[in-house]
């Protein structure tokens, strides 16, 4: 469900209506609900529901008699008409719950979303996630963001017990505000007015209405502390900023804003990559992590951030210092970091797919997908880069070396990975239909129709650690059991094999 309360000039309407009209929708189900609050019914409304079919848009009346007052200089909110807002929103809230929608998108009628908006904050498989955009609250002011780190519009971090000086926490403020103008997703304290909210924070109990004993202004901020105190995490996207009409002397600024969709193919200019980083060679590694501190995360990183220009990492809900390691050891490099408020890997066709689609966000040019413990040979960091050069290219197939000590990889019966070529580098054509195995487990890092494309295996190999030490293989063990007891996603004889007592070994020798 996509949700509205609309008392706005009908010059700015049209173009919010207009984008939602142009919204992607790929696998999804669509509906809208608006509560028109104007004084006369808004034609612009009406007009929006036929063309986009009676069944799905409904428009419910609003309770009228408070004074909205805008200027070129700021919006006036008064308290009753905040609370008047707040119980709009939670009337969205009932009746999303009561349709039994998945998700419902919150979007203030004053903003021109991208198309690809919804789709992509889906994907995230977030339960609070708002799309950030940039607005000069007052013509003096900076843009500043609609998204804040805690209390009623702080934009630094602080410790509860902590004191700062006015120049420190000027400083936290610019390293915060210089995050958000990179694309990715990041945890936040608090949002709004481009909302997604997933069903099972809807269920929980999330809601505007007023804390009675909470003293900031604005409800918003009551929605996100009660959020908070129910459990959920907070996240701002800024992979597509939508346009804000704030004033209507910003009105002008909506074609500009299109037109820079046009250009770049479906992604605004202030959400591609920095061009020219590192090598400039439009190249995203896409990563999952999940509890990775003391294995191998760091020594992969460091060797990529010699040949990646942007990295893009899913989280699957580490209990430990995973996403500082991946944060310290790629910093300096363009990275988008989503960590999931719980775990998915049951379940591993969603967090491939969720990837896969912040991977795309960042328009590259080419996506190399490793694991967390997969590290080229030394020569990789010279060579990979000169791969990207070759026009004739699409897919490049590399073997993996499964290694069961520092020095030594496995090779029997069950245990053959490095014989064959498998997808690790893709270009990224925005033309082609990428089909997805949609199995649970060993569902394939990549969308299974790859291969259609121009393929060519490359000696360049890979070292797969994770299966080197003993304690690892134990819990990989454990978990092929419970996750496929039946070998329905791989084979129960090479599960069985992994805690062979004398595998037969190979030592691994470095190639110039």
């Amino acid at each position: 469900m996509i949700a509205s309360p609309v008392r706005q000039k009908p010059i700015i309407l049209k173009e919010f209506l207009d984008s939602l009209v142009k919204l992607e929708t790929e696998n999804l189900d669509t509906d809208f609900l608006f509560i028109d609050d104007n004084e006369t019914p808004s034609e612009w409304l009406t007009q929006f529901r036929a063309r986009t079919g009676e069944q799905r848009v409904t428009i419910l009346p609003g309770n009228g008699g408070e004074e909205y007052l805008r200027d070129e200089l700021t919006h006036h909110w008064r308290s009753r008409l905040i609370w008047k807002v707040a119980a709009y929103k939670d009337r969205f809230i009932a009746a999303a719950k009561e349709r039994g929608s998945d998700f419902l998108l919150l979007a203030d009628s004053d903003l021109v979303l991208h198309p690809k908006t919804l789709v992509h904050l889906v994907l995230l498989n977030l339960d609070i996630v708002s799309e950030v955009f940039w607005t000069r609250w007052n013509p003096e002011l900076p843009p500043l963001p609609q998204v804040w780190l805690g209390d009623q519009y702080r934009l630094f971090p602080k410790a509860a017990d902590e004191t700062i000086s006015e120049e420190e926490a000027g400083r936290r403020t610019a390293e915060f505000l210089s995050m958000l103008r990179q694309p990715g997703t990041y945890k936040v304290g608090g949002l709004g007015a481009c909302t997604l909210i997933s069903r099972r924070a809807l269920l929980a109990g999330v809601a505007f209405r007023k804390i009675y004993n909470l003293g900031l202004t604005g409800e918003d901020r009551h929605f996100c502390i009660r959020a908070a105190a129910l459990g959920f995490e907070l996240f701002a996207d800024t992979h597509y900023p939508p346009y804000h009409i704030y004033r209507e002397s910003e009105l002008s600024g909506v074609a500009e804003y299109l037109r820079r969709i046009d250009s770049t193919k479906g992604l605004p200019t202030s959400a591609r990559p920095v061009p020219g980083f590192i090598s400039g060679n439009g190249l995203t590694l896409a990563m999952l992590v999940r509890n990775e501190a003391g294995r191998f995360l760091e020594p992969v990183l460091a060797q990529a951030r010699q040949y990646v220009e942007r990295v893009v990492i899913v989280d699957d809900a580490s209990e430990d210092p995973t996403v500082s390691i991946c944060q310290k050891a790629l910093a300096g490099i363009p990275l988008s970091l989503v960590s999931n408020p719980a775990p998915a890997f049951h379940n591993e066709i969603i967090l491939r797919r969720q990837l896969w689609s912040m991977a795309i966000a960042t328009q590259p040019q080419w996506i190399l997908i490793l694991d967390a413990d997969e590290l080229f040979e030394e020569r990789a960091v010279t060579e990979l880069p000169r791969l990207l050069n070759d026009a004739s290219v699409d897919v490049y197939t590399f073997r993996l070396f499964d290694f069961w000590n520092e020095t030594h990889y496995r090779e029997d019966r069950y245990w053959q990975a490095h014989r064959t070529y498998r997808p690790f580098l893709v270009r990224y054509r925005p033309d082609f239909d990428y089909q997805w195995q949609e199995t649970p487990q060993h569902c394939g890092r990549f969308p299974r129709n790859i291969l259609e494309l121009r393929v060519a295996a490359n000696p360049l190999r890979i070292k797969h650690l994770g299966w080197s030490r003993p304690a690892d293989r134990v819990a990989k063990f454990r978990r092929y059991r419970e996750l496929d007891p039946e070998g329905r996603y791989g084979v129960l004889e090479q599960y069985r094999s992994i805690l062979a007592p004398c595998p037969h070994l190979i030592p691994w020798h470095e190639q110039e």
